[in-house]
């Protein structure tokens, strides 16, 4: 069992410390780090109402605080320089930061040197990482001990490490982006979901971003635990040499978590855990997802896994529902049944939820295109979809990549008009189903906006 003592973390130098980057973990970086004493310049290229607001809250803390633009100079002399994931590597202050060879490292990093103690179960991977994520805090609350979601899942681990009581363990979500810029991870355990093509549109190739998930591993030992997806190869190969002690999951046969097909069941070490009709989250996705979880709790601590936690943890799977934006599940009416997979951004993530569809299925496939064909998404159209609906910035790509395949619609006008267009289309017994495999930003803000839009429309019944 995991219990292994931590690192030591090195402590920042003294000096200020420039965040670049006002959303949530810059915000919650900056006001960790005034907290601790440190003086703090931060700076957001944008001056939007919601950056005016939250530059003037961190004003009010003591952090000097620049909207609209950024201070090279200053950049240049800052003792370390914290960078949100949203920036990218390219943008004008990372590059000042870096031709000025300053130390650059994410607010997950910050917060981790503030709190070298903390026991905390990691996730990263492609798909899956925020439900597998959510459903660890949630086994980890069932079995009575205080723990936070935190990282990527939307909650910055800065924010939690800055409350006045530390929370027992930590559930942490961990994107390639983040991972780039933490040399201090290291996790009670580790898990890899999955990895397939993705953020094409900001790393050069697909072997770039791999190696920022790997990056997971960089602090690996002997006494490591990481939980591994056996079913995927890339996943296989990537930790194939690390150090440590790997503890496998599987769809598709025996391993130490893995779903008995032919019993209907999910099996942890050997012993029958729950029944798959016991677990209330469509597709075999998401099975992979508690099974990753319970895994990862299991050998978090010798704690949990007694018979009696393995018992509590079964009933707390049984207890877990959908996140939204993820195959959530808006209602039926007029026995059509509207789905949110909003959060799924990328190709892989999409054709896991079209592969799920058990219904003549309308598919809304759109957004701000990430780099990748839709090609991919050919054959589980054939299968399982009556109609696609292609809108956004992607929507003359998706119909290139996937005309022929299954009758398309193109929308070129808003999203009440892609959402009016799926309501024609759609019969009685029909599923539409949002599942974009792009990026929101041509008409939101993000993809959570996105999907409370699609289910705001969906409960209206005329949009």
């Amino acid at each position: 069992m995991s219990g292994v003592a931590k690192r030591e973390l090195h402590p920042i130098a003294p000096g200020e410390i420039a965040v670049i980057g006002l959303g949530r973990s810059g915000i919650a970086a900056s006001e960790l780090l005034l907290s601790r004493g440190r003086t703090v310049y931060a700076c957001d290229d944008s001056s939007s109402a919601s950056i005016a607001q939250a530059a003037e809250k961190l004003a009010m803390r003591g952090a000097t605080v620049q909207t609209g633009g950024h201070d090279a100079l200053r950049i240049a002399r800052a003792a370390a320089v914290v960078v949100s994931p949203g920036v990218p590597p390219d943008a004008a202050p990372i590059l000042a930061a870096r031709n000025a060879e300053r130390q650059i490292l994410s607010e997950i990093e910050i917060a981790l040197r503030y709190a070298p103690d903390l026991q905390y179960i990691a996730v990263t991977g492609t798909n899956g990482k925020t439900t597998t994520t959510a459903l660890i805090g949630h086994l980890l609350r069932s079995l009575g001990v205080s723990a936070s979601d935190a990282g990527n899942i939307g909650t910055p681990l800065s924010a939690v490490v800055n409350e006045s009581v530390l929370p027992e363990w930590v559930s942490l979500e961990l994107s390639s982006f983040q991972l780039h810029d933490t040399p201090g991870i290291d996790p009670n355990v580790g898990v890899l979901t999955n990895l397939s093509a993705d953020h094409l549109d900001r790393y050069a190739n697909v072997e770039e971003y791999f190696g920022d998930k790997a990056l997971m591993f960089r602090n690996a030992t002997t006494e490591s635990h990481w939980v591994i997806n056996a079913d995927d190869p890339a996943s296989l190969q990537m930790v194939g040499g690390i150090a440590g002690l790997q503890h496998h999951f599987s769809l598709t046969a025996p391993a130490d978590a893995w779903y008995d097909r032919d019993a209907g069941c999910l099996t942890v070490n050997g012993d029958a855990l729950l029944p798959r009709r016991d677990l209330a989250l469509l597709g075999d996705h998401n099975v992979a997802n508690a099974l990753a979880a319970a895994l990862a709790v299991i050998n978090a601590s010798e704690l949990f896994g007694s018979a009696g936690s393995r018992s509590t943890i079964a009933d707390a799977l049984r207890s877990f529902r959908a996140m939204p934006n993820r195959l959530e599940v808006v209602g039926e009416w007029n026995g059509i049944e509207w789905i949110n997979d909003s959060k799924a951004t990328n190709v892989a993530s999409a054709l896991v939820a079209v592969q799920g569809m058990t219904r003549p299925t309308v598919l809304l496939l759109g957004g701000r295109h990430k780099g990748e064909p839709y090609t991919a998404l050919a054959e589980p159209i054939r299968s399982h979809v009556k109609h696609i609906i292609a809108f956004g910035e992607a929507a003359s790509i998706v119909e290139q990549d996937l005309s022929g395949v299954a009758p398309l619609t193109r929308v070129n006008g808003s999203f009440e008009d892609v959402m009016a267009t799926a309501r024609k289309l759609a019969d009685a017994g029909d599923v539409v189903l949002l599942s974009p495999a792009c990026s929101s930003y041509d008409m939101f803000n993000n993809y959570v906006e996105r999907g409370k839009r699609f289910r705001a429309l969906a409960e209206s019944r005329d949009g």
